[in-house]
């Protein structure tokens, strides 16, 4: 499982259930090496997610943000990502 196909699969996974309007998965891993949670790769363990959805028309962003982590929650808990920074607009 490669670090660049683990940011491909969160955006498709973001697709799928946000449909998003515009939707950037950057992996930052390699800024956060020697922090608590980096794995030693310099990938695969903090992400940004930049994304515009309609369905987040009306909500605060407290409310945009957990949708986005409900969408990827089987990612932090299973699949090693430590970080995710989100920007929702």
């Amino acid at each position: 499982m490669s670090d660049a196909s683990l940011a491909d699969r969160m955006a498709e996974r973001l697709r799928q259930r946000l449909q998003p309007a515009q939707l950037e998965v950057l992996d930052e891993s390699w800024q956060h090496e020697g922090h608590a949670g980096a794995n030693g790769t310099g990938f695969g363990t903090h992400f940004r997610v930049r994304i515009a959805s309609p369905l987040f028309a009306g909500k605060p962003r407290v409310a945009r943000h957990r949708l986005v982590y409900d969408a990827l929650r089987d990612f932090i808990a299973e699949q090693g990502v430590h970080a995710l920074a989100i920007e929702t607009h």
